[in-house]
């Protein structure tokens, strides 16, 4: 029990440390994730500002402000409280036999790096596709993606807006899909981490690109404006359930584009209900709102 604990204390220890040495700038600046989040952010906010999509929206839309918070919060301060947890869970997996090399379908390591990047790439946004598909599928995981959807102007900062359980079931799915590459992060990895966040930040983003015809392969704001709406096509549920890339809608007929002038309403059925502040957004999918339940 004692290793648990040591084991837990010290990922906590160095997470919070590597956070605070980002902020500090004592770590390279590649792999500087707060500054780069940041950075990424300011610059993609700025082409809203210069180029937007959706004229009559405030350069401080709606929620800009929960929505910054909500950044900071699931890319860092989370990440910080929940590092221990899945070091126990390292350490548990492994004494049941649960390793790299039992995973392992191919290995990547020995390949040339631009070839690993790509595979690490599109192996990775496969899997965030399939979860977010499960997201929308299930109930239950419905409701704690509800907070992601909650969002009623789209902006960079929507991104980020996510329920702490979207941490808890992504980061476990991402580690599979690395271990079924042997277990192999590319060291350039922060190639692919930083290019995940510019494309998901664009996505939300008050900028008309589709790319041209990379819209096919490519995630663009039209696309993904289509799957915030609050109409649906009937029977679904859910379209454009891509994260960087688009194939996998169209590879899964899941792809909805039936106009482009960014006039859509935004949200799900019953969002007036919806909690509109952080704590409460958060423990939404435990116990929900006590206006939802009068309806």
């Amino acid at each position: 029990m004692n290793n648990y604990f040591e084991a837990f204390i010290d990922a906590f220890a160095g997470t919070l440390s590597w956070t605070w040495r980002s902020i500090v700038f004592d770590v390279p600046w590649y792999t500087n994730y707060f500054w780069g989040l940041l950075l990424i952010s300011l610059l993609v906010w700025g082409l809203e500002i210069l180029f937007p999509w959706r004229k009559n929206q405030s350069i401080f839309r709606k929620d800009f402000w929960l929505d910054f918070f909500y950044m900071f919060f699931n890319f860092f301060v989370f990440s910080i409280i929940i590092s221990g947890f899945y070091k126990v869970l390292e350490i548990l997996f492994s004494s049941i036999g649960l390793t790299v090399d039992s995973l392992a379908i191919i290995d990547i390591s020995k390949w040339n790096t631009v070839l690993q990047l790509l595979v690490f790439f599109v192996v990775l946004d496969f899997v965030q596709w399939f979860t977010h598909v499960l997201l929308h599928k299930f109930p239950v995981l419905w409701n704690f993606h509800k907070v992601h959807h909650s969002v009623k102007e789209m902006g960079f900062a929507a991104h980020l807006r996510y329920h702490w359980m979207e941490n808890v079931l992504y980061k476990p799915l991402k580690t599979f899909g690395v271990l079924i590459l042997g277990g192999f992060e590319p060291e350039q990895a922060f190639i692919v981490h930083f290019f995940a966040i510019a494309v998901g930040h664009f996505n939300h983003s008050n900028i008309k690109i589709t790319w041209g015809p990379f819209r096919y392969i490519f995630n663009n704001p039209v696309m993904h404006l289509y799957h915030h709406a609050y109409t649906i096509p009937e029977g679904s549920y859910g379209v454009n359930f891509g994260i960087s890339l688009s194939l996998w809608d169209y590879i899964f007929k899941t792809n909805y584009i039936p106009e482009e002038s960014g006039n859509v309403r935004l949200g799900f059925e019953g969002d007036e209900h919806f909690p509109k502040g952080f704590v409460k957004q958060n423990l939404y999918g435990f116990t929900k709102d006590k206006e939802e339940k009068k309806d």
